[in-house]
């Protein structure tokens, strides 16, 4: 005769065995994950004052009128439009060109020997470098007259340039310094993706006469659709949340023409001290990447099961 424990009592003792090892994670998110969350609801539906007056000390919490009024005022300003337009144009021309370039250079570097090994080491070097220090080094390259793009351009006899102090072309800078910190970036997931692309597949189609071309736009670039998927989601929210190099540069100048959604949030909030309008810019772009990423999320699951 075998005696066995009441297995009510083992699995409670698990349970809350389980409970007491994920309560330091769950106190860490719901402080510094969720209630932060809650707090740009409460703030973006609170009006107050001009600049924060009378609210001192009151914070989110505090006295005041309750309402849409901060949408309202987020929709009809002139600066959050130029922003909204800032960004789209700043995210078309990174994501496009950015992914079309680590793609090129993943398809180029596939094979692994010592040179692939030195050129990728090369075009990923510089999603080591931190972005203030990136922007630091191409305010030396764009500097007018004594910067090295100028250097390097007047031996053409072209004339010299304000990369940054011309609202044409400051934003097309800003972008150019974005394809060059994350082009190495996407590249490590294409060389993954390729990784997973099956040689025999190629090998039968060079077999039946089909060029390279055809065998990257009818074979590669097909199984690669996942990834492209997942990069495509990756370039968007970089696009979205990388602005040091704004603030270094240009500070969303000149003009407004490198003023983007993240700078325009921080600008109200740490420089205009609005920080209602803030709130309510900061839940229309959460909402949007949320939009976004599930959208996106539903096409990854999608193509990840009809490729198996």
């Amino acid at each position: 005769m075998t005696l066995s424990l009441p297995r009510p009592r083992i699995a409670s003792s698990q349970a809350l065995t389980a409970f007491a090892l994920l309560a330091p994670s769950g106190v860490f998110l719901a402080l510094f994950t969720y209630w932060p969350v809650v707090q740009v609801l409460v703030g973006s539906l609170r009006i107050q004052g001009f600049g924060g007056a009378g609210t001192s000390g009151a914070g989110i919490w505090g006295a005041g009128t309750w309402g849409w009024g901060n949408y309202a005022r987020l929709f009809a300003d002139a600066h959050f439009r130029t922003a909204v337009v800032n960004t789209a144009i700043y995210a078309a021309g990174t994501i496009l060109p950015g992914i079309a370039l680590s793609l090129l250079f993943a398809v180029a570097l596939r094979e692994t020997n010592w040179l692939t090994g030195v050129l990728r080491t090369l075009v990923a070097l510089p999603m080591l470098i931190p972005l203030v220090a990136a922007a630091a080094l191409f305010a030396f390259i764009f500097l007018p007259e004594a910067g090295l793009l100028d250097h390097y351009l007047g031996r053409f006899g072209l004339a010299e340039t304000n990369w940054l102090g011309d609202p044409s072309l400051a934003l097309g800078s800003i972008i150019a310094i974005s394809i060059w910190k994350n082009c190495g970036y996407y590249m490590l997931f294409f060389l993954a993706g390729l990784a997973g692309v099956p040689q025999d597949l190629l090998d039968a189609a060079r077999i039946d006469g089909a060029n390279a071309l055809q065998r990257f736009f009818r074979i590669t670039l097909p199984l690669l659709g996942p990834t492209l998927l997942f990069v495509g989601v990756i370039a968007t929210l970089n696009a979205v949340t990388q602005i040091d190099h704004v603030i270094v540069l240009t500070d969303g100048g000149p003009s407004d023409a490198t003023s983007m959604m993240l700078f325009y949030i921080y600008q109200q909030a740490h420089q205009n001290f609005d920080l209602g309008l803030a709130s309510a810019a900061t839940v229309v772009s959460v909402a949007f990447l949320f939009a976004l990423s599930a959208a996106s999320i539903r096409r990854l699951e999608r193509g990840i099961h009809y490729e198996s």
